[in-house]
């Protein structure tokens, strides 16, 4: 089969063996990519490797960063360098600004934001020296809407959006694209539970143009279009593959 994504071979890190990242990785696996995927969480792990032989699993823990920078030099190592970095770390707590402790604060945009600038900045370093790189990072439509309760979340995804564009402009010259990909309401291990609750699938659904919530599934193209050949010319852009969520 013709490999029109130009992705047999690569070398890629996925942060994150969560529902998108674990899609994300399988996807890039099949489609002919050596993948090295990073979590925190050992039995993630094991799960997503059991399902994906194929992976290889690297156990990090991406809080401080010393620990991403050792993550991505482990993963350059075990793969002989890295051509894709695909950032799927997040966590979200919903509650209202005014009842949002600090703690809550510095644990979401230490997760969610610290984690995707150290492990970018260790990435980029090695693709701006290699002369080619692909990064995709995870957004959301909450880095564009204001949604309520989720002030740190959506903080720290606009803050993802604004930094992958800045890596976008200064490595650009360098062959390294920097992009994010912006999920509507999706389900994941991360929403279920919310969503789960009396009324709130119904209510969210109904904000969507296309009439459902977005599965993980629906976000392994666009993140494999972004990783590909066919997206040379494409940097510093937010993708939002949200099912027009973000047209109403």
């Amino acid at each position: 089969m013709t490999d029109w994504l130009g992705l047999r071979g690569r070398k890629a890190l996925v942060a994150g063996a969560g529902g998108i990242g674990a899609a994300a990785a399988a996807g890039l696996a099949q489609a002919g990519a050596r993948v090295v995927v990073a979590d925190v969480d050992e039995q993630r792990l094991k799960a997503l490797t059991e399902d994906t032989p194929a992976i290889t699993p690297l156990a990090a823990d991406l809080a401080t960063a010393d620990g991403c920078r050792a993550c991505v030099g482990e993963a350059a190592s075990i793969l002989g360098g890295l051509d894709i970095f695909v950032h799927a770390v997040g966590v979200n707590d919903r509650r209202p600004v005014l009842e949002t402790p600090d703690e809550v604060w510095r644990d979401i945009v230490g997760i969610n934001l610290d984690s995707a600038f150290w492990t970018g900045k260790a990435v980029g370093e090695q693709m701006v020296d290699a002369g080619y790189g692909r990064i995709v990072y995870l957004s959301s439509v909450s880095g564009l809407l204001a949604h309520e309760h989720h002030a740190p979340y959506a903080a720290t995804k606009g803050g993802v959006n604004q930094l992958c564009r800045v890596m976008a402009r200064e490595w650009a010259a360098s062959g390294v694209t920097v992009n994010a990909v912006a999920p509507g309401y999706t389900e994941t291990g991360l929403t279920r539970g919310h969503l789960d609750r009396d009324g709130v699938r119904a209510s969210l659904t109904s904000l969507v143009p296309a009439g459902r919530l977005g599965t993980v599934d629906d976000l392994v193209g666009p993140i494999l279009f972004l990783c590909s050949a066919q997206a040379s010319f494409v940097t510093g852009h937010v993708l939002y593959a949200d099912g027009g969520r973000t047209l109403v």
